[in-house]
C-alpha cells in the first residue's frame, strides 16, 4: 500500500487519475443509495483528504480546476440574470438577503456567547454562519430544474447578496488586519477596493448594452468558438476581479451577466454544464482535502447546538421577511431552505481569522462541523423540499399575508372562461398553445418561469404564474369548467429523488375532483403506460408524434395504419 500511494504522488497525472476513479466509484455507490452527486462529491474529497486515504498532494493544481469550476458555475449563474431579473427582483433580494444576514450574525453572537466562547470568537462564529454557499444551491436548484422558478430566482438573488457581504468582511478584515498601518490606511484602501468593483459593474452594463450583441453573433457563427470564448470570458473577468481586489467569484458572475440579454445565453448554458459539472468535482475535492476532522471532537455538542439554528433559524426568517414582502408561505419556505447550511466562505473567513491570530484552530474546527452537518442536512432539505412543504403546510401558514399581492398580483383576474388549462411554455408546450387558440379553444397558461409569464402577459394572453403540483394553486383554477388539462412537463432524470411533477398532477387533480381529460407528455416511451394507468388521458410523445405525422405525411395513402394511429389520440 505505501509503495502504491508513493507512486500515485510521483506524478500529478496518477494523481489525478486516482481522484477520477475514486470518484466514479462513490459517485457509482450514491447512485445505488439514491443519494444526491452533490453529497457523493463531499464524500469523495473527504475520502480524498489527509484524514482519509490522503490522495491529495498537488494542492495547486487542484485548486485551480476548482477555480475554473466556481467561475463557469458563476459565469452560469450570471447568464441567468438579466437586468430585467434584477430590476424586478433586486429589492427583494436586497431586503431579504440583508435581513438574513443581519438575523443570523445578530442571535448566532449571542448563541456563541452562551456557549461560553470569548467575544471576538463568538463574532467570528456568527459572522461566519450567515454565509449560505451559492456553489451548492445553484447546483441543487440546476439539477432541480428549479432556477427558473419564482422560489429559484428570488434565492439566486439574496444568495448573491450574501456574496457581496461575504466580500466586503473579507476585504474589511484583511484591510483592517493584515498590513493596515492604521485605522485610516485600512479605510481608505477597502474604498479604494469598492471604487474599483463599482468601476467594473459600470463596464460590464457598457458592454452588456453597445457590445454584447455583436461579439455574440460573431462568435455564434462556430459552436466549438462559442464555447472557448465562453470560458475566455468568463475567466478573464474572474481574473481580472481578483486583480482588482475583490472575488473571482463577482467577477466569473459580471462575465454571466454581460452576456445575459444575447440570444446565445441558452446555447452557451447547454454547452458548459457537462463542463460545470466536471470541473465542480475538484471543488468540492479541494473542500474536503483540507478539513481537518482531528479539531472536530471537541467542538460536537456546541456544532449541534449552531447547526440546529442555521438549519432552522435561517429558512424560517427568509420565510418572515418574503411573507412581509407579500409572497405566499410555499415561495418563502421553498426560497428559505436555501439559506438552511454555511458556505466554504465561512471556512475561509475563519481561517481568515485563525491567521490573524483572532480566533483558534478550536473555532475554525466548530465551524467546520456545522458546515458538514448543515451541508449534508440541507442538501436533503432541498431535495425533498415540495415533500417536506406538504407536511409542514397547515404550520407554515402563519407566515404568509392574507393576502400575498406578490404572487397574486402576477396572475390575471379569472375573467377568462376557459375550457383548456395549459402547464408548461416550453418550445413544445407554446406551440400547443398557439394551435389551440387558433382553432378557437379558450385556453389558459400556466408556467412557474415568471419571465416568460410576464412576457405573454405583456402581449395580452392568459397566463398565470404559478406550479401546477401546488394543491392550492389548482384549487383557485377554474376546474370544474375544463375540458382538457394538457400538462407539458415531462419528466426529467437529474439523479435526484424528488418526485415526478406528473404523478404529483394527476394526484392532485383526482383529489380536487376533476373530471375532464388529462393530457401529459413524455419523452420516454417506457412511461407513457404507466402515466396512462395513473390516470391520463393521453400520453403525448413529441419526438415520436413528430415523427409519424412526418411519415404520413410522405407516405400519404400508403401509410400503413400503425403509422397512421400514431398520430391519433386513443378515443377517451
Amino acid at each position: 500500500m505505501p509503495e502504491f500511494v508513493a507512486l500515485l504522488h510521483a506524478s500529478p497525472f496518477y494523481e489525478l487519475a486516482a481522484l477520477l476513479a475514486l470518484a466514479a466509484a462513490v459517485a457509482c455507490v450514491g447512485g445505488l443509495l439514491r443519494q444526491p452527486i452533490v453529497v457523493s462529491f463531499i464524500a469523495v474529497g473527504i475520502l480524498a483528504g489527509p484524514s482519509g486515504l490522503d490522495l491529495v498532494h498537488s494542492h495547486d493544481k487542484i485548486n485551480l480546476l476548482a477555480e475554473l469550476g466556481i467561475a463557469v458555475l458563476l459565469f452560469l449563474v450570471g447568464l441567468k440574470l438579466d437586468l430585467q431579473l434584477l430590476k424586478s427582483l433586486g429589492a427583494v433580494s436586497l431586503a431579504t438577503g440583508l435581513g438574513q444576514v443581519a438575523f443570523t450574525a445578530g442571535f448566532g453572537f449571542f448563541i456563541a456567547l452562551g456557549l461560553g466562547m470569548a467575544v471576538v470568537p463568538a463574532l467570528y462564529v456568527a459572522v461566519a454562519l450567515t454565509f449560505s454557499s451559492t456553489i451548492i444551491i445553484v447546483k441543487l436548484l440546476s439539477d432541480k430544474r428549479e432556477l427558473d422558478a419564482l422560489h429559484g430566482r428570488i434565492a439566486v438573488g439574496f444568495l448573491i447578496v450574501q456574496d457581496v457581504v461575504v466580500v466586503f468582511a473579507m476585504l474589511a478584515l484583511s484591510s483592517f488586519g493584515v498590513g493596515a498601518a492604521s485605522e485610516g490606511a485600512a479605510g481608505a484602501a477597502f474604498l479604494g477596493i469598492l471604487l474599483k468593483a463599482l468601476a467594473m459593474g459600470a463596464a460590464v452594463l457598457l458592454f452588456a448594452r453597445y457590445a454584447a450583441g455583436p461579439v455574440t453573433r460573431l462568435v455564434a457563427q462556430s459552436q466549438e468558438l462559442m464555447v472557448t470564448f465562453a470560458i475566455a470570458w468568463a475567466v478573464l473577468l474572474a481574473a481580472l476581479g481578483s486583480h482588482l481586489g475583490f472575488s473571482k467569484e463577482l467577477g466569473g458572475l459580471l462575465a454571466g451577466v454581460s452576456l445575459a440579454s444575447t440570444p446565445v445565453r441558452d446555447a452557451m448554458s447547454a454547452r458548459l454544464a457537462t463542463l460545470r459539472d466536471f470541473l465542480l468535482l475538484f471543488f468540492f475535492i479541494g473542500l474536503g482535502s483540507q478539513l481537518q476532522l482531528g479539531l472536530l471532537g471537541e467542538q460536537l455538542l456546541p456544532a449541534l447546538v449552531l447547526s440546529v439554528f442555521v438549519l432552522v433559524g435561517n429558512p424560517l426568517i427568509v420565510m418572515v421577511i418574503l411573507g412581509l414582502l407579500g409572497y405566499r408561505s410555499r415561495t418563502g419556505f421553498l426560497a428559505g431552505l436555501t439559506v438552511a447550511q454555511i458556505s466554504e466562505f465561512s471556512l475561509i473567513f475563519m481561517a481568515m481569522g485563525v491567521t490573524l491570530g483572532h480566533v483558534g484552530q478550536g473555532d475554525l474546527g466548530l465551524v467546520t462541523l456545522v458546515g458538514l452537518v448543515t451541508i449534508a442536512l440541507s442538501v436533503y432539505m432541498i431535495t425533498y423540499s415540495h415533500s417536506l412543504y406538504r407536511w409542514l403546510e397547515r404550520w407554515l401558514r402563519i407566515f404568509e399575508r392574507a393576502d400575498p399581492s406578490r404572487e397574486s398580483s402576477t396572475a390575471p383576474a379569472d375573467t377568462v372562461a376557459a375550457d383548456t388549462l395549459l402547464i408548461g411554455l416550453g418550445r413544445f408546450g407554446e406551440a400547443i398553445f398557439n394551435r389551440l387558440r387558433e382553432g378557437g379553444r379558450n385556453v389558459l397558461a400556466v408556467d412557474f418561469n415568471p419571465a416568460l409569464v410576464g412576457r405573454a402577459q405583456g402581449a395580452g394572453l392568459p397566463v398565470r404564474y404559478g406550479d401546477a403540483t401546488d394543491p392550492e394553486f389548482l384549487a383557485h383554477l377554474p376546474l370544474d369548467r375544463l375540458e382538457w388539462v394538457i400538462a407539458a412537463l415531462p419528466h426529467t432524470e437529474t439523479g435526484l429523488t424528488h418526485e415526478d411533477p406528473r404523478q404529483v398532477l394527476l394526484a392532485t387533480l383526482k383529489a380536487q375532483g376533476y373530471r375532464g381529460k388529462v393530457a401529459l407528455c413524455t419523452y420516454d416511451p417506457t412511461e407513457a403506460d404507466e402515466l396512462r394507468a395513473a390516470g391520463a388521458t393521453v400520453v403525448f410523445s413529441p419526438h415520436a408524434d413528430a415523427a409519424a405525422c412526418a411519415a404520413t405525411f410522405v407516405l400519404g395513402e400508403d401509410a400503413p395504419p400503425a403509422v397512421a394511429a400514431a398520430v391519433r389520440p386513443p378515443d377517451a
